[in-house]
């Protein structure tokens, strides 16, 4: 289609979604974003801009996603199972559950080719067995409900923090306390809706860390507990205390101040490190069936390992207790 001279005015999701008729202006925004869209034949991905007279534009539909995922079979780094749960160790890069851009190739794939019929849909057809989850590019423990039973009482547990996480982040700079605890608000950000950030009006959140180790005043270990569970809450709330972590690609938005007291061989490494610097590293819970007290710990994956092994030769020997 191509625009005459009085959409110029109007912003390209608007405009399209009053040529299209059919379909909503949050829809189109999505296509838009997932890069369905082109002017001229080169993709147009700002649902905000202005429509240009004269430019052609072209919305093709993707094809629709299967209403229930299928089953994929991939290699699974199990913890611990039994008949009600499965435990496991996620690795960066894999996404938990479909989702536009995503539609396959999951976590929930692989689950429904490891368990089949076994995960319950209490958590929906897209979503079976998941009680939480770990952003794609942070690894860590996982635990996956595999009855409808299950899944109600873990739920319950991860409502009301009845449970024990604790994650390792690499970020820059180092605290100056050994032990604090972060308060603030969690929300979308106001501009860019791909991003959290805290705003006044978000859900209550609280994060408590601590320094771990340090490397002079440029990048530290920290371990994160949990008070609440907003959506990127480590990231964000690390991000507001000054401390980004390495490697995130939100909410590290420029070359930290911190990165110059390092020598340029290691700022080189951490800078290029291509994901952020999260691991899920404990969860313990009760299991709720049996009422068994159950913990699991899992080291870094060895990209991270290795990242930590060039700043400390002997970080491995470091507890994860308690904040």
């Amino acid at each position: 289609m191509v625009a005459d001279a009085a959409a110029s005015t109007q912003r390209l999701d608007r405009w399209l979604a009053n040529v299209m008729g059919d379909l909503s202006r949050s829809r189109v925004k999505a296509l838009i974003e997932q890069g369905h869209v082109t002017r001229d034949g080169a993709i147009a991905r700002d649902p905000s801009e202005a429509v240009r007279p004269g430019a052609r534009y072209t919305l093709t539909l993707p094809p629709p996603a299967p209403a229930t995922p299928a089953a994929q079979r991939m290699d699974l780094s199990v913890l611990f199972e039994d008949d009600h749960l499965i435990v496991l160790d996620k690795p960066a890069g894999l996404v938990v559950h479909p989702a536009p851009g995503n539609l396959d190739g999951t976590l929930v794939n692989a689950l429904l080719a490891h368990a089949g019929e076994e995960l319950p849909v209490i958590g929906g057809a897209v979503r079976p067995g998941i009680v939480h989850r770990l952003d794609k590019d942070t690894s860590g423990v996982m635990v996956v409900a595999k009855t409808d039973r299950a899944h109600q009482a873990l739920s319950e547990a991860f409502a009301a923090r009845d449970l024990e996480r604790a994650y390792l982040a690499l970020v820059w700079g180092v605290p100056a306390e050994a032990t604090f605890r972060i308060e603030a608000p969690i929300g979308r950000h106001p501009v860019d809706r791909k991003r959290m950030a805290v705003v006044p009006k978000g859900k209550p959140a609280a994060t408590r860390v601590k320094l771990l180790r340090a490397w002079g005043t440029a990048v530290a270990l920290v371990e994160c507990r949990l008070e609440t569970g907003r959506t990127h809450q480590i990231r964000v709330h690390l991000a507001h205390a000054g401390h980004p972590l390495v490697g995130d690609p939100l909410y590290l938005r420029r070359r930290p101040a911190a990165a110059k007291a390092l020598p340029e061989e290691l700022e080189a490494r951490l800078a290029g490190f291509p994901r952020q610097a999260l691991h899920a590293a404990v969860l313990g819970f009760t299991h709720p069936v049996t009422g068994q007290a159950l913990r699991f710990e899992t080291p870094p994956p060895p990209d991270l390992a290795e990242l930590l092994s060039a700043l400390w030769p002997d970080w491995g020997t470091i507890p994860t207790n308690p904040v």
